[in-house]
């Protein structure tokens, strides 16, 4: 049932020209043949590809979705763990895991050079289980995309789904924050729809295509954190179990993702190139063993790695504080928090929809780094709401275009045969910058404030600028994508 016989991508080689013998000029041509058959072999035609990026699109709405609704609800969930298990504070047992946990964070706090309000332990120890996410992603990643190069799209994806339904099988029956933090420990190991995705949109993308397909994966991640978080919230006023409040919201999360997982199951195709008969080949029209067509690399892979890495350090860490900000200057209620997001992800995802996928990659890696210092600047400095939501603008155009930007980028530098394992190695140090950059941010805020805090994650930010305008090139597959157009 995991396994199945993978569905291919439809793909019909051209006939087989024959070519004149000239000896003299038989090299060259067996070399323009191969360029050629190559270029001829990557080719997905458009309704097939219009296919699959249908089936991709509708599991990555699910499944962003379903992993959305438990946003809004760590505050209320965290607070019913406490409460439930504050009276054995009382008892003579062992102390549970939440206790130990906020023994340890309430250590944390008394290192802080001024006094955090208690009001603020449930937003540190959330933003704790987030860094822990991130950081099980960071270890994960790589592995699920070589997995993926070796095995298949296809079974690598509905490998990951299972584990997805087991961390949410956990939710639904977690009654104590043992078992919470089991499903998040669970979900961080095996979640792989996000960067699977991603791949699967490169490999049905040509050089032409390939910023634009990411940046419909990009919108989707826009529309998710758009609705999701507020449907979670509707749903968790809707308690049946008394012992776990939660259980409706986390049983249509279930509900979405058993059905994502049939839909893919049903639907899916294998994209992977080396499995539809798209890969590299030899004239005989077999691989040949141990043969890989180069690539023409322009970017370094590790620079793009630790563009990616001190971006999400940064950006993370700024997404972490802006809660304690507008509560600290505004007194902002969730509600207000709320909408504020939901203005961020609706710009976004107009952005994306419109803007972005008509945007060269590295163009749109420079706008969104050039954006997310501006709203840094100004997030040090701002007094009004008018000015909040200036910021918040220049934030929704960076999480329009960074990631989405550096993905096709990525895509661009590897091989068909490795483009799983580049992607997962670029989220891996995305994720390790996610799971890091709430702890170091959140530190400093409270250590020095909010001026010194912002004045280093601009001063980070403008280290990324620099590599994104002097270290990073525009691929040569885009170059010649972008003078092909031209010509026709």
């Amino acid at each position: 049932f995991l396994f199945p016989r993978p569905r291919f991508l439809v793909h019909d080689s051209p006939a087989t020209i024959p070519r004149p013998r000239f000896p003299v000029h038989d090299s060259l041509i067996a070399s323009a043949d191969q360029s050629q058959q190559h270029r001829d072999d990557m080719a997905v035609d458009p309704a097939t590809r219009r296919t699959a990026l249908r089936v991709i699109v509708v599991s990555l709405l699910l499944d962003l979705i379903s992993f959305t609704f438990i946003l809004p609800l760590f505050p209320k969930l965290l607070e019913f763990y406490r409460d439930r298990e504050a009276p054995s504070l009382l008892d003579d047992g062992p102390p549970t895991l939440l206790q130990r946990v906020l023994g340890g964070l309430n250590r944390y706090k008394a290192a802080f050079a001024r006094p955090i309000d208690s009001r603020y332990d449930i937003v540190l120890l959330g933003g704790a289980m987030g860094s822990l996410f991130s950081l099980l992603q960071a270890v994960a990643s790589p592995i699920i995309g070589r997995l993926s190069d070796r095995y298949g799209r296809r079974r690598a994806l509905l490998a990951s789904m299972c584990g997805n339904i087991l961390s949410v099988l956990l939710w639904v029956a977690a009654v104590d924050f043992r078992t919470f933090v089991a499903s998040r420990v669970v979900g961080g190991l095996s979640e792989g729809n996000v960067q699977l995705t991603t791949a699967m949109a490169s490999d049905i993308s040509d050089d032409a295509s390939r910023g634009s397909t990411m940046a419909v994966i990009g919108a989707c991640f826009s529309v998710a954190f758009t609705f999701g978080p507020g449907l979670g919230a509707w749903l968790s006023t809707k308690s049946v179990f008394t012992a776990n409040p939660f259980a409706t919201a986390a049983g249509f999360s279930l509900a979405l993702v058993v059905t994502e997982t049939l839909y893919l199951y049903f639907c899916l195709p294998e994209t992977l190139p080396a499995l539809t008969g798209r890969g590299d080949e030899d004239k005989g029209g077999k691989k040949a063993k141990g043969e890989r067509m180069p690539v023409e690399r322009t970017n370094s892979h590790v620079l793009l790695c630790a563009t990616n890495f001190l971006f999400l350090l940064f950006f993370s860490g700024m997404e972490s504080s802006l809660s304690f900000m507008t509560y600290e200057l505004f007194a902002f209620t969730s509600g207000k928090n709320g909408r504020l997001l939901g203005f961020i992800g609706l710009v976004a995802s107009m952005l994306q929809g419109g803007v972005t996928r008509r945007l060269p990659p590295l163009l749109s890696v420079r706008i969104g780094v050039a954006s997310c210092l501006a709203s840094f600047i100004l997030l040090a400095r701002i007094t009004t709401v008018d000015g909040l939501y200036a910021a918040a603008t220049c934030l929704a155009i960076t999480s329009a275009t960074v990631v989405t930007g550096l993905n096709a980028l990525t895509s661009f530098e590897a091989s068909e045969d490795e483009r799983g394992s580049k992607l997962g190695m670029l989220r891996s140090w995305g994720q390790l910058g996610r799971g890091l950059g709430p702890i170091l941010f959140t530190s400093v805020y409270w250590w020095a404030g909010r001026g010194v805090a912002y004045a280093m994650g601009s001063t980070g930010i403008a280290v990324v600028a620099v590599a994104a305008v002097m270290g990073l090139k525009t691929p040569r597959g885009a170059d010649k994508a972008k003078s092909n157009g031209k010509q026709q």
